[in-house]
């Protein structure tokens, strides 16, 4: 009995695991066929299939640099310089045991080469193919300080390639191919401006050598403007949580349809650390400024030279001095700039450039620095609660080299008489007449004097009225500027102050 009891609690404990397997395998069964899986599965293709396609139009880029600097191939790229020291020695000891390197080893001189004669790459980057005929886009960092420049492929190909033009306000450049190259693909590229907050985000590059790498990730925002010293404030960015660290500069971020939303261009950091928030600069504008570079191997930005603030974000002055609901205000007009002598006012609330809204000073200096250089803009405009519309021909803005270099742009304007003598003269209008409190005459009036120049050593002063140089009289700033570029090296300045004419003798120093 005890037997056969067994033997049934055997058979029947057996009949229930079967009957429990049994189960299992149909709630298996039902979970593997579930709508929610399959899509999951379907996302998940859609993921592999976007990362292989687009890596197609990716390269990695490797560059001699001019300099030599201790850090090996990460060195120079701003997301590694970013780091504390401690951090990148981290880094350096990692990649040497990856590479299989010695430890700190001295870098090569930027004209040493290996047995074979080619230069050894310390520099690396990423970029995208933007056209057939071996145009590649990548960051201005990435190969700014470039002496030789190779690409590689995914393919395994390796081609030289020079810089056709970069652009270091934006970040970007663009390289070509020193070689005709078969079966290149170009990027797609999306609509930016259509981009929206929560989408998926691809980011493909080379980070830390690790090539063709990809992250995922997802839009965290759009219209950021980031406080770095390689980019302008006219500039704004996409900003993702998909993964970009050193070596993804110049790569593409890409949406699910594989099209580029943005170049890769830097990451946030909190005491020295990646903080998972990379930003991305939008496609519309590095293929804009791309384009431009192929074409003529720079991009000209315009500009107004005025200082402006946001009016939404500048209550005393919504709250008392306009009628405007939304716009830019004008804080200021510099001397040396195109808006100078224009019929825009301080004070004045710019609410459209050529009808289109402004709403925000990025997107005021964004408008301006896509027009041409001498063109006429149209800026609706309040004054108070009066709206009027005023032309103005914004003009080439100075680069950071020209700054530098105290260069001007060809283009560029320079006030009546400040070269010559340090002081702005502008017609005598009645405005001007009224807010100096002068009486109306003939001839143009002072309305900035530099200080230390010429004119401020002889105490011209602003308000003064000018009716004569050299005893030639002078009806405008044109006619003051002809006089003045006759002198040599002193001119006999006539004018009105409080009523009274008088002149002065303005001489130079003997050198």
């Amino acid at each position: 009995m005890r037997s056969i009891s067994s033997s049934v609690g055997y058979r029947g404990a057996l009949l229930a695991a079967l009957l429990s397997v049994s189960v299992v395998a149909k709630e298996s069964s039902a979970v593997a066929t579930s709508p929610a899986l399959d899509l999951a599965r379907q996302l998940n293709q859609a993921f592999v299939e976007v990362a292989d396609s687009a890596s197609k139009s990716v390269v990695v880029i490797k560059v001699k640099t001019k300099e030599d600097r201790e850090g090996g191939e990460l060195s120079g790229n701003p997301l590694y310089e970013q780091l504390p020291e401690e951090q990148r020695q981290q880094f350096e000891r990692f990649f040497e045991r990856f590479r299989g390197q010695q430890p700190r080893r001295q870098r090569p001189q930027p004209e040493s080469t290996d047995l074979e004669g080619n230069p050894f790459y310390n520099g690396r980057g990423s970029g995208m193919v933007m056209r057939e005929d071996g145009y590649i886009l990548t960051n201005n960092h990435v190969v700014e300080e470039a002496e030789a420049i190779l690409v590689v492929f995914k393919d395994g190909r390796e081609v030289k390639a020079e810089v056709r033009g970069r652009d270091p306000e934006s970040d970007l450049a663009v390289i070509q191919l020193t070689e005709k190259v078969s079966g290149l693909i170009p990027v797609k590229f999306a609509d930016s401006d259509k981009v929206k907050v929560g989408e998926f985000a691809i980011a493909i590059g080379a980070p830390f050598d690790l090539e063709y790498s990809v992250t995922f990730g997802h839009v965290s925002a759009k219209g950021r403007q980031v406080e770095d010293m390689r980019t302008l404030s006219d500039q704004d960015f996409i900003q993702t949580d998909a993964n970009i660290n050193v070596g993804n500069s110049g790569g593409p971020l890409v949406n699910i349809n594989g099209e580029v939303m943005g170049v890769n261009s830097m990451i946030r950091t909190s005491m020295g650390v990646g903080v998972g928030i990379g930003f991305a600069i939008p496609s519309n504008l590095a293929r804009e400024i791309g384009d431009r570079l192929i074409e003529d191997g720079r991009f000209i930005r315009s500009w107004l030279g005025i200082g402006i603030a946001d009016l939404r974000e500048y209550r005393r002055f919504r709250d008392i001095d306009t009628q405007a609901k939304d716009g830019v205000v004008v804080r200021s007009i510099e001397p040396n700039g195109p808006a100078y002598g224009s019929d825009l006012k301080p004070a004045d609330v710019i609410t459209s450039v050529d009808g289109k809204a402004v709403a925000t000073t990025q997107q005021l200096r964004s408008l301006i620095s896509r027009k041409k250089a001498g063109s006429e803009v149209v800026l609706d405009v309040f004054r108070r609660d009066e709206k009027m519309r005023i032309k103005v021909k914004p003009d080439e803005k100075p680069t950071r080299e020209m700054l530098a270099s105290n260069r001007k742009p060809k283009s560029s304007k320079e006030p009546a008489g400040v070269m010559e003598l340090g002081m702005t003269v502008k017609p005598l209008t009645k405005e001007l007449a009224k807010q100096f409190e002068v009486d109306v005459t003939g001839g143009v009036i002072v309305t900035e004097v530099q200080s230390g120049s010429l004119a401020s050593r002889y105490e011209i002063k602003p308000g003064d009225i000018i009716t004569d140089i050299n005893h030639e009289p002078v009806r405008s700033p044109k006619e003051f500027q002809t006089e003045v570029s006759k002198a040599k090296g002193r001119v006999l300045v006539s004018f009105i102050r409080d009523g009274t004419p008088q002149f002065e003798v303005l001489k130079e120093r003997s050198k």
